[in-house]
């Protein structure tokens, strides 16, 4: 069975589709934050992994092709942006600002942490890219010295903890304005956060795709000067 299992082409397609509706239901009954679709799915497919004692690569064989459709998905954030584009250029300023802030607040924290934590260079510079999106954030960790494949996990935990948090966040500070709370969720929890960030409405989606792109090249750079402080 367990061989059966690895052997199939559609198994880690079949599976990472389950979880995320099993997640979806959770939510959709219960209204809690923590039945994120997206956590549930990474929760359900671990489960299933050990339960029928299936390897990641075996796993991976088929749920690489779900992968394929992250570029598109990521291109048709560019729409609901475009279509606020009288808005952007209106507020400019303040977003450009606003997105800066955030990637120094980001940098900023995670050197405190590794000042206080005690962190090598090596723990310090692996998390630095944490709040941009994954394909970013690889490649930033590894050309800093950090351990990669432990970037992948903090940025995935981010954007989900972002998703999960983001509207009791702006409820919380009374940030009521739909430009602020998509600028603030995208600079902070990426393409993870943005899915929150669409629910909430057209305006935060626009300004959180917006948020995900300027912030991750700001990051590129500013993750390069802050890696010189430890």
């Amino acid at each position: 069975m367990n061989h059966l299992l690895a052997e199939s082409t559609f198994f880690g397609v079949l599976i990472s589709i389950i979880g995320y509706e099993v997640g979806r239901l959770l939510k959709k009954k219960f209204k809690w934050a923590v039945f994120n679709p997206l956590l549930i799915s990474i929760v359900f497919v671990m489960l299933v992994l050990i339960l029928f004692q299936v390897d990641y690569d075996s796993y991976n064989n088929g749920a690489k092709y779900l992968s394929y459709l992250l570029t598109p998905a990521t291109v048709c954030l560019a729409i609901p942006l475009y279509e606020q584009m009288d808005l952007l250029k209106s507020n400019l300023k303040a977003i450009l600002i606003g997105i800066i802030s955030g990637v120094i607040s980001s940098l900023g924290s995670i050197f405190v942490f590794s000042v206080l934590f005690h962190f090598s260079h090596e723990e310090y510079t692996t998390l630095l890219p944490k709040s941009i999106t994954t394909a970013i954030g690889m490649g930033v960790s590894e050309e800093l010295g950090g351990i990669v494949t432990i970037t992948v996990t903090v940025i995935i935990v981010t954007g989900v903890f972002g998703n999960m948090i983001a509207e009791y966040v702006c409820k919380l500070f009374r940030i009521k304005e739909p430009i602020a709370k998509g600028v603030a969720i995208g600079t902070s929890a990426h393409a993870i956060g943005t899915a929150k960030a669409m629910e909430m409405g057209e305006v935060e989606g626009a300004m959180s795709s917006l948020a995900i792109a300027v912030a991750g090249l700001i990051t590129v750079v500013g993750a390069s000067v802050f890696a010189n402080f430890l």
